[in-house]
């Protein structure tokens, strides 16, 4: 708590030693014995409990046990946590206390100076001592007996200072235990986020995998079926190829034929021609061969890959329908809705 720095701001040392020894719940003077709470600010002890209490409605000790709790300092918002002994397992401020008994009898020791209580502005000899409950001001007995407030309902004003003071505290500890209150909730909203973003990451992944590896199955299978239709191709074009093959053999074959055939109906002579013809191509291969060759030939559409054509419209509707799958709780309502619909 800095003394000097107040001292040197207020022009009145005690005026200014006064404002530093105010409690900041019930505005008054701390009253025995003052807690110190860990961020070095004070409380009266009473006015740390109605705070503690205030913040923790269902504190409440079991048995032998106590449980501990949690409020907020009402001067700087810094959270205080205690043990089971609660407010009574705060360090007392020995120093505080000396210094205000100090005080006290500083102040009772100097005598009253007039201007130190508030006077009435229409009676300036009178001291402002009682309420007015009618009008809801301060005023003196002479403004009661002969003056505004002749006709109006009076109180001692101390007891109203005490009612208003006491209502006042009690607003405060409510306010300071609803913003407890409010923190926790930000607090747990908070959490709640952290964790909604946690949990999104975690479902993106794992979407992301599984659909990873439905790729890398659809991609397997399509090398798979490539190489099914690569030896189709194979096992055809070979085929194929063998029989142009024999037929390119048989063409040649069948050329020489020709040829030789042509130089013996160039011959004139019967001899000679009939020699001609005899050997090494005798007529009746000529005669065979233009008759034409029995080598193998294909079928119609042998061609044709038509039997390796591959219907994916089932695949593709499955996975237009794909969607998450709805929660167990989801699923006991939806059975619930339905139950009530066939009823």
């Amino acid at each position: 708590m800095d003394f000097q720095a107040g001292i040197l701001r207020d022009g009145s040392p005690m005026e200014s030693l006064e404002k530093q020894l105010i409690c900041p719940i019930c505005l008054e003077m701390f009253s025995k014995p003052v807690v110190i709470l860990p961020c070095q600010h004070n409380l009266c002890r009473k006015c740390a409990n109605d705070v503690f209490q205030a913040a923790n409605p269902y504190w409440q000790s079991r048995g032998s046990v106590i449980s501990g709790g949690r409020f907020r300092c009402p001067s700087c918002r810094h959270e205080v946590l205690l043990d089971r002994h609660g407010v009574y397992g705060l360090q007392r401020n020995l120093l505080v206390e000396n210094i205000i008994d100090i005080y006290k009898q500083e102040c009772s020791s100097r005598p009253l100076k007039k201007g130190e209580h508030p006077m009435c502005k229409e009676h300036e000899d009178e001291r402002i001592n009682i309420y007015c409950v009618t009008c809801e001001v301060p005023t003196c007995s002479m403004c009661k007996v002969f003056g505004a407030h002749k006709d109006c309902e009076v109180a001692p004003l101390q007891s109203v200072f005490q009612g208003q003071k006491t209502e006042l505290n009690n607003c405060i500890s409510m306010l300071v235990a609803g913003n407890d209150r409010i923190q926790t909730i930000i607090s747990q909203l908070e959490d709640s986020c952290r964790s909604t973003e946690e949990n999104s990451e975690a479902a993106k992944q794992e979407l992301c995998a599984r659909f990873d590896a439905l790729a890398a199955l659809l991609e397997e299978k399509k090398s798979e079926l490539l190489q099914r239709i690569a030896r189709e191709q194979s096992d055809k074009t070979g085929f194929i190829q063998g029989l142009i093959h024999q037929y390119k053999e048989q063409l040649e074959k069948s050329s020489r034929l020709v040829e030789t055939a042509i130089q013996a109906m160039e011959e004139t002579g019967g001899a000679t021609f009939l020699m001609g013809v005899t050997e090494p191509f005798s007529l009746p291969r000529i005669v065979e061969a233009s008759k034409g060759g029995r080598l193998g030939k294909i079928e119609s559409g042998y061609e044709s890959m038509d039997a390796f054509s591959v219907s994916l419209d089932h695949l593709s509707e499955a996975v237009h329908a794909l969607d998450f799958e709805p929660a167990e709780e989801d699923e006991e309502y939806f059975d619930g809705e339905e139950e009530e619909a066939e009823e």
